[in-house]
Protein backbone atom coordinates (compact mmCIF):
# COMPACT_ATOMS: atom_id res chain seq x y z
CA UNK A 1 0.00 0.00 0.00
CA UNK A 2 1.41 3.38 -1.33
CA UNK A 3 2.38 6.00 1.79
CA UNK A 4 3.21 8.92 -0.62
CA UNK A 5 1.19 9.51 -3.55
CA UNK A 6 0.63 7.93 -6.60
CA UNK A 7 1.24 10.70 -8.81
CA UNK A 8 2.73 14.66 -7.94
CA UNK A 9 0.36 16.96 -6.12
CA UNK A 10 0.68 20.01 -9.24
CA UNK A 11 0.28 23.31 -9.41
CA UNK A 12 -2.69 22.97 -11.17
CA UNK A 13 -4.30 21.05 -8.23
CA UNK A 14 -3.33 23.80 -5.69
CA UNK A 15 -4.74 26.78 -7.73
CA UNK A 16 -8.30 25.04 -8.50
CA UNK A 17 -8.71 24.54 -4.56
CA UNK A 18 -7.47 27.87 -3.48
CA UNK A 19 -9.66 29.14 -6.47
CA UNK A 20 -12.81 27.09 -6.35
CA UNK A 21 -12.52 25.45 -3.03
CA UNK A 22 -12.86 21.74 -4.04
CA UNK A 23 -10.73 19.72 -6.38
CA UNK A 24 -10.55 15.85 -8.22
CA UNK A 25 -7.22 14.31 -7.84
CA UNK A 26 -7.11 11.35 -9.71
CA UNK A 27 -5.46 7.90 -8.65
CA UNK A 28 -3.69 8.51 -5.96
CA UNK A 29 -4.16 5.29 -3.71
CA UNK A 30 -3.52 1.53 -5.27
CA UNK A 31 -5.51 -1.05 -5.31
CA UNK A 32 -4.25 -2.69 -2.06
CA UNK A 33 -5.80 0.52 -0.01
CA UNK A 34 -9.08 0.27 -2.23
CA UNK A 35 -9.79 -2.82 -1.36
CA UNK A 36 -9.04 -2.94 1.71
CA UNK A 37 -10.46 0.30 2.80
CA UNK A 38 -13.68 -0.92 0.71
CA UNK A 39 -14.22 -4.14 2.86
CA UNK A 40 -13.44 -2.46 6.25
CA UNK A 41 -15.91 0.39 5.11
CA UNK A 42 -18.49 -2.38 4.57
CA UNK A 43 -17.83 -4.47 7.96
CA UNK A 44 -17.91 -1.06 9.56
CA UNK A 45 -21.40 -0.41 8.34
CA UNK A 46 -22.62 -3.93 9.48
CA UNK A 47 -21.06 -3.87 12.74
CA UNK A 48 -20.32 0.03 13.95
CA UNK A 49 -16.86 0.44 15.48
CA UNK A 50 -18.01 3.66 16.57
CA UNK A 51 -20.79 6.37 16.10
CA UNK A 52 -22.96 5.69 13.49
CA UNK A 53 -26.52 7.09 12.23
CA UNK A 54 -28.75 5.22 9.79
CA UNK A 55 -31.90 6.83 7.99
CA UNK A 56 -33.63 4.33 7.07
CA UNK A 57 -37.12 5.34 6.47
CA UNK A 58 -40.26 3.50 5.06
CA UNK A 59 -40.65 6.12 2.07
CA UNK A 60 -37.43 5.51 1.28
CA UNK A 61 -36.61 1.95 -0.80
CA UNK A 62 -32.77 2.55 0.19
CA UNK A 63 -30.51 3.97 3.44
CA UNK A 64 -27.87 6.29 4.40
CA UNK A 65 -25.04 5.42 6.64
CA UNK A 66 -22.72 7.99 7.98
CA UNK A 67 -20.46 6.86 10.83
CA UNK A 68 -17.23 9.01 12.26
CA UNK A 69 -14.48 8.60 14.60
CA UNK A 70 -13.51 4.86 13.39
CA UNK A 71 -10.26 5.18 13.48
CA UNK A 72 -10.29 5.63 16.96
CA UNK A 73 -11.83 2.11 17.50
CA UNK A 74 -10.50 0.48 14.51
CA UNK A 75 -6.79 -0.27 13.58
CA UNK A 76 -7.28 -0.38 9.68
CA UNK A 77 -9.14 3.64 9.33
CA UNK A 78 -6.30 4.10 11.63
CA UNK A 79 -3.78 3.12 9.46
CA UNK A 80 -5.06 4.67 6.61
CA UNK A 81 -5.24 8.26 8.28
CA UNK A 82 -1.43 7.31 9.68
CA UNK A 83 0.30 5.53 6.28
CA UNK A 84 -2.15 6.49 3.04
CA UNK A 85 -1.23 9.12 1.33
CA UNK A 86 -4.19 11.54 2.61
CA UNK A 87 -2.96 13.67 4.75
CA UNK A 88 0.48 14.67 2.64
CA UNK A 89 -2.26 15.45 -0.39
CA UNK A 90 -4.10 17.88 2.22
CA UNK A 91 -0.91 19.39 3.37
CA UNK A 92 -0.02 20.01 -0.04
CA UNK A 93 -3.03 21.57 -1.26
CA UNK A 94 -2.84 23.73 1.60
CA UNK A 95 0.62 24.79 1.41
CA UNK A 96 1.47 23.55 5.11
CA UNK A 97 4.81 21.85 6.32
CA UNK A 98 2.70 19.79 8.92
CA UNK A 99 -1.01 18.55 9.59
CA UNK A 100 -2.74 16.99 12.71
CA UNK A 101 -5.87 14.51 12.00
CA UNK A 102 -9.16 15.76 12.73
CA UNK A 103 -11.64 13.21 12.29
CA UNK A 104 -13.20 10.50 9.57
CA UNK A 105 -16.49 9.87 8.68
CA UNK A 106 -18.01 7.00 6.29
CA UNK A 107 -20.39 8.18 4.43
CA UNK A 108 -22.53 4.96 2.45
CA UNK A 109 -25.92 5.56 0.21
CA UNK A 110 -27.16 2.12 -0.97
CA UNK A 111 -28.79 1.51 -4.69
CA UNK A 112 -32.07 3.21 -4.63
CA UNK A 113 -32.09 5.71 -1.69
CA UNK A 114 -34.05 9.03 -2.38
CA UNK A 115 -32.84 10.74 0.17
CA UNK A 116 -30.37 14.06 -0.69
CA UNK A 117 -27.23 15.10 1.43
CA UNK A 118 -28.74 18.83 2.19
CA UNK A 119 -26.64 21.48 0.88
CA UNK A 120 -24.31 22.55 3.35
CA UNK A 121 -20.33 23.33 4.46
CA UNK A 122 -18.54 21.95 6.90
CA UNK A 123 -17.24 24.67 8.97
CA UNK A 124 -20.33 25.03 10.95
CA UNK A 125 -20.29 21.66 11.98
CA UNK A 126 -17.16 22.00 14.03
CA UNK A 127 -15.57 23.74 16.92
CA UNK A 128 -12.84 25.38 14.88
CA UNK A 129 -12.25 28.63 12.75
CA UNK A 130 -9.81 29.39 9.88
CA UNK A 131 -9.03 28.35 6.83
CA UNK A 132 -6.60 25.22 6.92
CA UNK A 133 -8.99 22.07 7.27
CA UNK A 134 -8.67 19.87 4.06
CA UNK A 135 -11.39 17.05 3.83
CA UNK A 136 -10.09 14.12 2.00
CA UNK A 137 -13.35 12.24 0.32
CA UNK A 138 -12.08 8.75 -1.25
CA UNK A 139 -13.98 7.00 -3.47
CA UNK A 140 -14.23 3.68 -3.04
CA UNK A 141 -16.55 2.65 -5.48
CA UNK A 142 -17.85 4.28 -8.68
CA UNK A 143 -19.16 7.58 -8.43
CA UNK A 144 -21.44 9.58 -10.60
CA UNK A 145 -24.25 12.05 -10.62
CA UNK A 146 -26.69 9.15 -10.59
CA UNK A 147 -25.26 7.34 -7.66
CA UNK A 148 -25.13 10.29 -5.63
CA UNK A 149 -22.16 12.00 -6.36
CA UNK A 150 -21.13 15.42 -4.92
CA UNK A 151 -21.71 18.64 -6.41
CA UNK A 152 -20.09 22.13 -5.23
CA UNK A 153 -20.26 25.54 -5.82
CA UNK A 154 -16.89 26.85 -7.31
CA UNK A 155 -15.50 29.62 -5.32
CA UNK A 156 -18.33 29.76 -2.02
CA UNK A 157 -15.62 29.05 0.67
CA UNK A 158 -14.64 32.93 -0.46
CA UNK A 159 -18.45 34.32 0.63
CA UNK A 160 -17.49 34.82 4.20
CA UNK A 161 -21.18 32.86 4.71
CA UNK A 162 -21.83 30.78 7.72
CA UNK A 163 -25.00 28.41 6.73
CA UNK A 164 -26.81 26.52 9.24
CA UNK A 165 -25.39 22.85 9.98
CA UNK A 166 -27.63 19.91 8.29
CA UNK A 167 -26.17 16.62 9.20
CA UNK A 168 -26.41 14.04 6.23
CA UNK A 169 -28.78 12.42 8.22
CA UNK A 170 -31.06 14.95 10.46
CA UNK A 171 -30.44 15.06 14.44
CA UNK A 172 -33.04 16.34 16.55
CA UNK A 173 -31.51 19.24 18.33
CA UNK A 174 -28.41 18.99 16.62
CA UNK A 175 -27.11 23.00 16.28
CA UNK A 176 -26.54 25.21 19.67
CA UNK A 177 -28.29 28.28 19.68
CA UNK A 178 -24.90 29.62 17.42
CA UNK A 179 -25.32 27.78 14.86
CA UNK A 180 -28.95 27.14 14.77
CA UNK A 181 -28.95 31.25 14.20
CA UNK A 182 -26.88 31.04 11.01
CA UNK A 183 -28.81 31.88 7.94
CA UNK A 184 -30.51 28.58 5.72
CA UNK A 185 -28.35 27.62 2.76
CA UNK A 186 -29.54 27.88 -0.20
CA UNK A 187 -31.37 24.99 -1.81
CA UNK A 188 -28.57 25.24 -5.16
CA UNK A 189 -30.35 22.26 -6.83
CA UNK A 190 -32.87 25.03 -7.61
CA UNK A 191 -30.62 27.25 -8.89
CA UNK A 192 -28.73 25.32 -11.65
CA UNK A 193 -29.60 27.72 -14.28
CA UNK A 194 -28.67 30.50 -12.46
CA UNK A 195 -25.23 31.83 -14.08
CA UNK A 196 -24.40 33.34 -10.91
CA UNK A 197 -23.18 30.23 -9.82
CA UNK A 198 -20.92 27.44 -11.34
CA UNK A 199 -20.81 24.23 -10.15
CA UNK A 200 -18.75 21.28 -10.05
CA UNK A 201 -18.83 17.77 -10.06
CA UNK A 202 -17.06 14.62 -10.91
CA UNK A 203 -17.63 11.36 -12.25
CA UNK A 204 -15.00 9.03 -10.14
CA UNK A 205 -13.25 5.78 -9.92
CA UNK A 206 -12.42 4.34 -6.65
CA UNK A 207 -9.06 5.51 -5.56
CA UNK A 208 -10.18 9.27 -7.25
CA UNK A 209 -10.54 11.98 -4.32
CA UNK A 210 -12.09 15.12 -3.88
CA UNK A 211 -10.26 17.60 -1.28
CA UNK A 212 -12.22 20.55 -0.18
CA UNK A 213 -12.38 23.62 2.12
CA UNK A 214 -14.11 23.88 5.11
CA UNK A 215 -16.70 26.69 3.59
CA UNK A 216 -16.96 24.84 0.49
CA UNK A 217 -20.82 24.35 -0.12
CA UNK A 218 -21.29 20.82 -1.40
CA UNK A 219 -24.10 18.35 -1.78
CA UNK A 220 -25.86 15.78 -3.56
CA UNK A 221 -28.60 13.84 -5.25
CA UNK A 222 -30.21 10.60 -4.93
CA UNK A 223 -28.56 7.41 -5.51
CA UNK A 224 -30.87 6.72 -8.64
CA UNK A 225 -29.00 3.51 -9.39
CA UNK A 226 -30.07 0.37 -8.83
CA UNK A 227 -27.60 -1.92 -8.00
CA UNK A 228 -24.62 0.48 -7.39
CA UNK A 229 -23.85 1.34 -3.81
CA UNK A 230 -21.94 5.00 -2.83
CA UNK A 231 -19.19 4.02 -0.84
CA UNK A 232 -16.71 6.83 0.65
CA UNK A 233 -14.52 7.67 3.24
CA UNK A 234 -13.87 11.16 4.38
CA UNK A 235 -10.40 12.21 6.65
CA UNK A 236 -10.08 15.18 7.57
CA UNK A 237 -7.03 17.40 8.44
CA UNK A 238 -5.72 20.48 10.10
CA UNK A 239 -2.52 22.83 10.43
CA UNK A 240 -1.85 26.34 9.79
CA UNK A 241 -4.35 29.52 11.00
CA UNK A 242 -6.90 26.74 12.85
CA UNK A 243 -8.04 28.16 16.20
CA UNK A 244 -10.36 26.66 18.57
CA UNK A 245 -13.76 28.08 18.63
CA UNK A 246 -16.12 25.97 20.59
CA UNK A 247 -18.88 23.00 20.13
CA UNK A 248 -21.17 24.36 17.71
CA UNK A 249 -23.47 21.48 17.87
CA UNK A 250 -23.42 18.09 19.26
CA UNK A 251 -21.03 16.43 16.93
CA UNK A 252 -18.46 15.97 19.25
CA UNK A 253 -14.71 14.60 18.34
CA UNK A 254 -13.77 11.57 20.90
CA UNK A 255 -11.18 13.61 23.51
CA UNK A 256 -13.09 17.15 23.46
CA UNK A 257 -15.92 16.69 25.51
CA UNK A 258 -14.52 19.18 28.19
CA UNK A 259 -13.76 22.22 26.79
CA UNK A 260 -11.87 23.13 29.47
CA UNK A 261 -8.76 21.68 27.49
CA UNK A 262 -9.04 23.72 24.96
CA UNK A 263 -8.05 27.47 25.13
CA UNK A 264 -10.29 29.33 22.58
CA UNK A 265 -8.73 31.45 20.00
CA UNK A 266 -5.92 29.44 20.67
CA UNK A 267 -4.41 26.45 18.15
CA UNK A 268 -5.49 23.36 19.21
CA UNK A 269 -2.37 21.30 19.68
CA UNK A 270 -3.34 18.50 21.37
CA UNK A 271 -0.85 15.92 21.16
CA UNK A 272 -3.50 12.92 21.92
CA UNK A 273 -6.62 14.09 20.23
CA UNK A 274 -5.45 15.87 17.11
CA UNK A 275 -1.85 13.93 16.34
CA UNK A 276 0.78 15.17 13.92
CA UNK A 277 0.09 13.03 10.98
CA UNK A 278 2.40 14.29 8.49
CA UNK A 279 5.57 16.39 8.11
CA UNK A 280 8.10 18.16 5.58
CA UNK A 281 10.81 15.72 4.78
CA UNK A 282 10.07 12.92 7.21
Amino acid sequence: MNKTPLHPVTDDHVRAYNEDGVVCIRGQFDQDWIERMLAASIADMERPSARQIVADDDDDPGRTVAASHMSRKNADFMDFVKNSPAAEISARLMGLDEVRFFYDQLFIKDPGTLAPTAWHHDLPFWPLDGNHVASVWLALTPVSQETSGLVYVAGSHKWGKMYRPIPAVPVDGFAFAEAESYEECPHFHEEFDNSQYRYLAWDMEPGDCLVHHPLAVHGAGKNASNSQRRVALSCRFFGGDITWHGHRTVFLIPGTEDETNFDVGKFPANNSVFPVVWQAGT
